[in-house]
């Protein structure tokens, strides 16, 4: 199993990013939960939803990068 730690930072950068919206926090929770479903600990539903929840992270921020070129 990934180390309590790596879980830890992911869920608070993810909260962070929830609460501030802070593209930086953003972009290291996604980093991190590609960290994560790369472990070969993890089962393959736990694995999904962290490449899910990155991949998530990373086209929100393409779409605010987007949007504020824009303006």
């Amino acid at each position: 199993m990934p180390p309590p730690e790596l879980w830890a930072g992911a869920l608070s950068l993810l909260l962070i990013h929830g609460e501030s919206g802070c593209p930086h926090s953003a972009l290291n929770a996604a980093r991190l939960l590609d960290r994560l479903s790369e472990s070969s600990e993890l089962d393959e539903a736990t694995r999904d939803l962290c490449e899910r929840a990155s991949n998530r992270l990373n086209q929100r921020q393409a779409r605010e990068v987007h949007h504020a070129g824009t303006a």
